[in-house]
């Protein structure tokens, strides 16, 4: 069975593999890598808002989107530039609005990992973890209700 590349993954399988990624970084003791990936994964999560929001609204092409995204640039940018203006005065808008706070956390920790070179510990590594599950799952089921993350099982 051969796996899927990853540029070939839907945002949602791009998240579940992120995940599985930073399960075995977080179980391996590679906190610092582990924050890393969990930002990737909330990051992926606003991207699916975001084309989800453009599908939806607009008929802007797949190309356009994807060149607001990487004009966004990250996390904060992909909510404060693109999602929480295009879903003023909607239902998601709350959510998303919520959600903002958790994001900006998530973000100042994974930019000192990566800009500072900051190392981790085991407990500021799981908050980010849970926080980036927390804005992953409240984010993605505002468009797909079904979706949750799967914890991969670790060989011991």
């Amino acid at each position: 069975m051969s796996k899927k590349k990853y540029e070939k993954r839907t945002d949602l399988e791009k998240i579940q593999s992120q995940w599985n990624k930073l399960t075995g970084l977080h179980s391996r003791d590679e906190y610092s890598s582990a924050i890393v990936r969990a930002a990737t994964a909330a990051e992926i999560a606003a991207n699916f808002a975001v084309r989800n929001e453009f599908e939806s609204q607009t008929n802007c092409s797949d190309d356009f989107v994807d060149s607001l995204l990487r004009w966004a640039n990250g996390i904060e940018g992909k909510i404060n530039r693109l999602l929480l203006p295009m879903t003023d005065g909607s239902k998601h808008h709350k959510v998303l609005a919520d959600m903002k706070k958790r994001a900006e956390g998530i973000n100042k920790k994974r930019n000192a990992v990566a800009h500072q070179g900051e190392f981790c510990n085991e407990d500021e590594s799981k908050k980010v973890i849970k926080d980036a599950r927390d804005f992953i799952e409240n984010v993605v089921t505002l468009y797909d209700p079904t979706f949750k993350l799967k914890d991969k099982k670790r060989k011991k």
